[in-house]
């Protein structure tokens, strides 16, 4: 893990202090948090760019796009100078992309990637990678679980957005759900039990739950959970209006996870409440690894019909791994102005 200066800043004419900044991403909910958050504990202002890939790039993996600039766009149209001073992205389809800009501004664009890049992994000035997937160098800073955007600040201006959760009965059971993947499987079946599990937990304990399903559960999902815990003091989101996830983040004092989403496990481990973890079939060695990496920190416990209660620091990657950014940007800018 490279130990990148994160106490003090570099002295900084006020024109430089504040770089242009681009965040990459293909516009999945789990890749937006990541690349916006690390943007975000910058302190940077940031331009955010959702990337769609054209026809035919789409059907191609990025390391045979001939020419990354065309191959995307962003609301239609495509990325074009004034280069930004510093390029962020995350997953697959933002890497070509993100070194072609720094190809383009003559190298003067600091690209950052979040998540092993898989090419030209030697021209990114910085790489943020989970500790799973093994990726180390000197530009490479590791991460416990997922970036995200959670912050007490954050978690205090969502709950004063839905401050009907406030009438919820204590103890609060926040109950994230996602869905079948690459790796891991959830069928109805297996989300009934769930939810009977959930329902039993809040009659034990005499509280209440606040339920998000994810894209990946659908509609079918969404109807079974309220089918479930029809009757129980619950708030399921309906996947409609406005979006209660940092909210129910914030009023829940435990949480139930599915196992098979390292971004909704990691930002409920940046509150530093319990994080229980349900198991579904399936599985590979990347989330193992994560698992156990998770369990041996002491933030993650496997559920086993029962709510406990413990304590753990709340994860940091996101925070940490901004003020290394940040060092990172004003130190080369530092050093551009003095020349």
């Amino acid at each position: 893990m490279v130990a990148w200066p994160i106490s003090s800043e570099p002295v900084m004419p006020a024109s430089a202090a504040t770089p242009l900044v681009w965040v990459l991403h293909d516009g999945k909910a789990g890749m937006a948090s990541q690349a916006l958050g690390l943007a975000e504990t910058t302190g940077f202002p940031f331009i955010e760019k959702s990337l769609t890939v054209r026809a035919p790039w789409a059907y191609l993996p990025p390391h045979l796009w001939l020419a990354p600039l065309t191959a995307v766009s962003d609301g239609g149209l495509p990325l074009r100078p004034p280069w930004p001073d510093v390029v962020i992205g995350c997953g697959r389809n933002t890497a070509a992309p993100a070194l072609a800009i720094r190809r383009a501004s003559g190298g003067r664009t600091i690209a950052a990637q979040i998540q092993d890049p898989r090419l030209g992994r030697d021209a990114f000035d910085l790489m943020v990678v989970p500790e799973h997937d093994r990726l180390r160098g000197p530009r490479v800073i590791t991460s416990k679980g997922a970036l995200n955007r959670v912050t007490p600040e954050k978690l205090a201006d969502a709950a004063r957005r839905f401050p009907q959760l406030a009438a919820l009965p204590r103890p609060i059971l926040g109950v994230l759900i996602g869905g079948s993947n690459r790796a891991y499987r959830l069928g109805l079946d297996r989300l009934g039990q769930i939810a009977d599990a959930v329902a039993a937990s809040v009659k034990a304990g005499g509280g209440s739950a606040v339920v998000t399903p994810s894209r990946r559960t659908g509609a079918e999902g969404v109807a079974l959970l309220r089918e479930r815990l029809q009757g129980l003091p619950a708030a399921i989101w309906d996947m409609t209006g406005d979006n209660p996830y940092y909210a129910y983040l914030a009023v829940a004092d435990a949480f139930l996870v599915t196992a098979d989403s390292v971004s909704m496990i990691s930002e409920a481990a940046a509150t530093g409440k319990p994080v229980h973890i349900i198991g579904l079939d399936g599985g590979d060695a990347k989330f193992a690894r994560f698992h156990q990496a998770m369990r041996e920190a002491g933030i993650t416990r496997p559920f086993a019909g029962r709510v406990e209660s413990w304590r753990y620091e709340p994860l940091d990657d996101t925070a940490r791994a901004g003020a290394a950014l940040r060092a990172l940007v004003l130190g080369r800018l530092r050093d551009r102005s003095a020349t």
